[in-house]
C-alpha cells in the first residue's frame, strides 16, 4: 500500500484504525457510491494493515487495496503547489531570470538530475551574478571576469556563434575587454591579461579585430550586427578562435555577457526544506524567522521535489474532508481526526466517545450487523447496480461482519442485502463464506503481538479506557500452544496503549465459542462472570459478536466500577 497526498480536491472515506474486512470493503464500496452520485472525489482509503481474509477478498473481487491514510493532519504535502517552477544549477542567470518574471515569482527552487533539491535562491541572490561582489571585486579581474560557457553568453546575447575548435559548452574563467578606447588603449589592456582567457567585445573595427585574433583571444564578440572581413574570419579559423556576433551596441553586449552566468555560483546550502509529511503545526515554528520565501517540500523516501510552498500559505491551510465507515468514535478513527471536516458517518455501532463536527453532517447509524449491508442498500435505494467487483467487496463485508449470517447481530436487512449482492457478482455464498475464512489465520501468520493488534477497538465507558480485540479462527487448535504468549502481548498493551484493561476474544467460527484472555485493572477481570478457565482466561460459550455480546457485558461492568 502507499501513502498519499491529502490534497483538498479529495474526501477521503475511511475506517477504524486495524480494519477488519468490513471497514475496508464498505469505504470502498461508499466511495464509489459517492462519485456516481453526489462527490466525484470521493476516494477509500484505511488507517491500518490489510489483514490476510480482507486481502484475499479484495484479490478476489479484483479490486486494489487503499492507499494508507495514516494521519490527515495538515502537512507540507497537503499545502504544497505542485505545479513547480524550477531551475537547475548550469543554466545562465538570464534564463532564470526571465522564468521567474514571466510567472511573478521571487524565487524558485534549484534541482539536480535527480530532482533532489540543492537551493531555493531568490532573486536578490540571483543579481549578486551582474555585479561583482567580495573577493571577486577585488580580485584582479575585478569587473572584468565572469565565469560562464561561450554558448551561454552567446546564448544572451541571442546571438550567433561561429565554433572554431573550442570547447563552447564548458564553463570556463574568462576576462572582458571593451573596445571602446582608442585602439591603443584596447591593445595595452588585451596585453595585461592572458590571450587565451580574453573575451573581446568590438563593434566594427576591423584592425582591432584583426588584432585580437592574431594575438590568439579565446573569443571576439562582434557587436551591432556587423560581420569580420574574410581576412579576419580567415585568421580566426586558423587561430581556433570563437567569433560570436550579435545585434547589440557594445555598451549593452557588456551589460548583457554577466547574464550568461550559471547560477550554480550563487547556491547556499543553508536553505530550509520539509518532508512531505511535516505537520504544519512544526512547520510554522522552523520558518517563523526564515528569510526565505520558497520552501520545497520533498518526498518522504525519495527526497524528490514534489512541490513548494509560502509562508502565506500557512495561513489557512486546507484541511482534509473526511466521511467515516464502520465507526463513530474518536478513539478508533485516524490520527488527527480533530482536525478535518467530518462529511458524513456511515455506522452500525454504537454511538460512543466524542465525536464533534464544526457543520451537520450527515448520519446514518442502523442496526444492521455490517456496514456493507448499509452500503449495499444505498445502492438499491438509489437504482443503482454496484459493479461486479464492488458487490464482491460488499458481500465479504457481510459474511465477515455477521459471520455467514450466524452472529447474533445479523438481521433480515443482511440476509436480504447479501442474497442481492452475490447474485449480481455471480457468488455462491457457501462457498465463499469456506474460501474466505480459510483465507488466513492470524495466529498462524502473525506475532502474537501482531495479532492482538490487528483488529482492536478502544472505547471509554465510565471514566475507563479499555481495549478490545478480536481473533477469528476456523477451530482453536492454533491457540492453546500461543496462550501464554497471548496473554503477555496483551499485558504489553495495556501498558503501551495507555489502556487500563485490553482484553482478546478468539472465537472459533464453526462452533460459534470464543475464549477470552485478560490484562489490566483487577477490579474489572474479577467481575467477569464467565467460566474461568485458568487466570485471566474465561470460557464464552455462544459469544461470537464483540459490538452485541462483550462490548455490553463490559459496559454493565464499567458502569457499576466507581473511579
Amino acid at each position: 500500500m502507499t501513502t498519499p497526498p491529502t490534497t483538498e480536491a479529495t474526501t477521503w472515506v475511511i475506517g477504524h484504525r486495524n480494519p477488519d474486512t468490513d471497514a475496508i470493503c464498505s469505504a470502498i464500496g461508499y466511495a464509489d457510491y459517492l462519485q456516481r452520485t453526489r462527490l466525484p472525489g470521493a476516494r477509500a482509503a484505511c488507517c491500518g494493515e490489510i489483514n490476510e481474509r480482507t486481502v484475499w477478498a479484495l484479490k478476489n473481487a479484483g479490486v486494489s487495496a487503499p492507499p494508507l491514510l495514516m494521519n490527515v493532519r495538515p502537512t507540507a504535502a497537503s499545502i504544497c503547489r505542485r505545479d513547480t517552477m524550477t531551475a537547475t544549477a548550469d543554466e545562465s542567470f538570464l534564463t532564470v531570470y526571465e522564468r521567474l518574471t514571466s510567472a511573478r515569482f521571487r524565487s524558485l527552487p534549484v534541482i539536480d538530475e535527480n530532482r533532489q533539491v540543492v537551493g531555493v535562491p531568490s532573486l536578490a541572490d540571483l543579481l549578486q551574478l551582474l555585479l561583482p561582489v567580495g573577493d571577486e571585486a577585488t580580485s584582479g579581474t575585478g569587473a572584468r571576469g565572469i565565469r560562464a560557457s561561450l554558448k551561454d553568453i552567446a546564448s544572451a546575447l541571442g546571438g550567433t556563434i561561429e565554433e572554431h575548435g573550442s570547447d563552447v559548452d564548458a564553463e570556463r574563467d574568462l576576462i572582458m575587454v571593451v573596445g571602446a578606447s582608442t585602439a591603443e588603449t584596447v591593445k595595452d589592456r588585451m596585453s595585461v591579461f592572458p590571450p587565451d582567457q580574453l573575451l573581446v567585445i568590438l563593434g566594427d573595427r576591423p584592425k582591432l579585430q584583426q588584432t585580437a585574433v592574431v594575438g590568439g583571444v579565446a573569443a571576439l564578440v562582434i557587436t551591432g550586427g556587423f560581420r569580420l572581413d574574410v581576412e579576419t574570419a580567415a585568421a580566426a579559423e586558423a587561430a581556433g578562435t570563437v567569433i560570436i556576433r550579435c545585434d547589440f551596441d557594445t555598451a549593452t553586449t557588456t551589460q548583457l555577457v554577466r547574464c550568461a552566468r550559471r547560477i550554480g555560483s550563487v547556491l547556499r546550502d543553508d536553505f530550509l526544506v520539509f518532508r512531505s509529511q511535516a505537520k504544519v503545526a512544526e512547520i510554522l515554528a522552523a520558518v517563523e524567522d526564515a528569510d526565505q520565501d520558497l520552501f520545497p517540500v520533498i518526498d518522504e523516501d525519495t527526497g524528490e521535489l514534489i512541490g513548494v510552498f509560502s509562508k502565506s500559505d500557512l495561513i489557512d491551510p486546507p484541511v482534509a474532508q473526511l466521511v467515516l465507515v464502520d465507526h463513530n468514535e474518536f478513539s478508533q478513527a485516524v490520527e488527527g481526526i480533530e482536525d478535518v471536516d467530518i462529511l458524513e458517518v456511515v455506522d452500525h455501532h454504537r454511538l460512543g466517545g466524542n465525536l464533534v463536527t464544526r457543520e451537520p453532517i450527515r448520519y446514518v447509524n442502523d442496526i444492521v450487523g455490517s456496514t456493507c449491508t448499509i452500503v449495499a442498500r444505498f445502492y438499491r435505494q438509489d437504482g443503482i447496480i454496484p459493479s461486479v467487483s464492488i458487490a464482491s467487496c460488499l458481500v465479504a463485508g457481510i459474511i465477515a461482519d455477521t459471520l455467514n449470517l450466524t452472529s447474533p447481530t445479523t438481521t433480515d436487512v443482511d440476509r436480504e442485502i447479501l442474497v442481492w449482492l452475490a447474485g449480481i457478482a455471480s457468488i455462491d455464498i457457501e462457498e465463499f463464506t469456506r474460501n474466505f475464512f480459510a483465507a488466513g489465520s492470524m495466529l498462524r501468520s502473525l506475532s502474537t503481538a501482531d495479532a492482538i493488534r490487528a483488529d482492536r477497538k478502544e472505547f471509554n465507558e465510565n471514566g475507563w479506557r479499555f481495549s478490545i480485540s478480536q481473533i477469528e479462527e476456523l477451530g482453536l487448535d492454533g491457540f492453546w500452544s500461543l496462550e501464554d504468549e497471548l496473554q503477555a502481548s496483551l499485558e504489553t498493551l495495556v501498558k503501551e496503549s495507555n489502556v487500563e484493561f485490553a482484553c482478546l476474544m478468539v472465537t472459533d467460527i464453526t462452533r460459534h465459542y470464543s475464549v477470552l484472555v485478560t490484562a489490566g485493572a483487577s477490579e474489572v477481570i474479577s467481575a467477569i462472570e464467565y467460566y474461568e478457565l485458568g487466570r485471566n482466561l474465561y470460557e464464552m460459550r455462544g459469544v461470537v459478536s464483540r459490538k452485541k455480546q462483550l462490548l455490553p457485558f463490559l459496559c454493565r461492568i464499567f458502569g457499576r466500577l466507581s473511579r
